[in-house]
């Protein structure tokens, strides 16, 4: 029998994914772990597309999550972010900057010698959010699967020290993490409202095709709006959910047998660079902590380079000056927006 005749007819196989994508989402939420919305279906969908059962989805689907992660992009960056920013700029600088130029280092290091090409070890190291430089590094000849297997084996590192440098360094951290609310009270004005944002930007960036445009014009609007015109973003739970799904799968059914074996070949050099990374954050998050006098937990999420989505998530749940963290991620994900596609093209030609 042929791979061909094999295959699972095309209905029951979306039926499959979707249970197996639920599946995926419970048990990285059980272990607390960050993006488990995003990365239990992009796992799903690597298992189906690496299986011999592959799904497509319409482009115009990518394009609506890209915007919808825009949104919840500007809903973290309140004006109280931007004012923090400037009370503690000189750190603001320090940090933000530091950050780029190791991970940058990290990503030429990487290239050169081969592990991975050259834009994609770049967009792979960059410590923007991990969502956004994966959607970003296609639009700049980035292969989006590696690029992904960067970043998010980069998140869940971060987490998990996270996890212990809350357990050893702050206090109160045996409280309980939230419980996600996947239904909560919506007002339906605002959401209406934020849908029509989400659409019209979607539609505005087909227009002007500019890379990554859904999810970039999408932040700017939204942003602009929420800071000087009252409006407010309501995402819900399971509408962000229902993005995040749409996003891993188109992720995961990039992934092939043979890029699955060449992702295997370059996890430790991969693996080296990310706790090399670390490392260094970790060294910047020592001098805040000593000579600024800030906690340990806030030091290390405003310097870890889990990226702001992701960063912005453990913040919600734990004991930490969120405005210091977000300013922080913040002000180094704009950097890294407006710095990333000149760093991609001079590490292409360096390489």
């Amino acid at each position: 029998m042929n791979r061909a005749s094999s295959r699972i007819p095309g209905p029951l196989r979306w039926l499959l994914l979707v249970l197996c994508s639920a599946g995926a989402v419970i048990v990285l939420e059980y272990f607390h772990l960050p993006a488990a919305l995003l990365l239990g279906p992009m796992f799903a969908a690597i298992i189906f597309a690496a299986s011999g059962q592959p799904l497509a989805l319409a482009p115009r689907w990518q394009r609506l999550a890209q915007a919808v992660v825009g949104s919840m992009i500007a809903r973290a960056m309140p004006s109280g972010v931007f004012t923090e920013m400037q009370h503690h700029w000189p750190l603001f600088i320090l940090s933000v900057f530091s950050v780029i130029i190791a991970s940058t280092l990290l990503g030429g290091i990487l290239a050169k010698l081969r592990v991975l090409p050259g834009s994609t070890a770049l967009w792979g190291s960059s410590p923007g959010a991990a969502t956004a430089m994966t959607l970003m590094a296609g639009d700049f000849g980035a292969d989006t699967r590696l690029v992904a297997f960067m970043q998010y084996l980069r998140v869940l590192m971060v987490a998990l020290l996270a996890t212990l440098v809350s357990h050893f360094f702050t206090e109160n951290s045996g409280q309980a993490i939230p419980v996600p609310v996947f239904f909560a009270p919506l007002d339906l004005h605002a959401f209406l409202l934020t849908l029509a944002l989400i659409a019209g930007c979607t539609l505005l960036a087909g227009v002007i095709r500019l890379p990554a445009g859904p999810m970039l014009l999408s932040m700017f609007f939204a942003c602009l709006l929420q800071n000087f015109f009252g409006f407010r973003i309501e995402l819900p739970l399971w509408f962000l959910a229902l993005a995040y799904t749409v996003i891993g799968w188109a992720i995961g059914f990039r992934f092939t047998r043979q890029i699955l074996r060449y992702a295997l070949h370059a996890l430790p050099g991969v693996l080296l660079s990310v706790c090399t990374l670390l490392l260094i954050c970790c060294g910047f998050a020592w001098l805040l902590v000593h000579y600024a006098g800030i906690d340990p937990l806030t030091a290390y999420l405003a310097t870890s380079p889990g990226g702001a989505d992701s960063v912005a998530i453990i913040a919600s749940s734990s004991h930490v000056d969120q405005p210091f963290v977000m300013s922080m991620q913040t002000g180094r994900f704009i950097a890294v927006l407006i710095l990333g596609p000149l760093m991609a093209k001079w590490m292409v030609r360096w390489v």
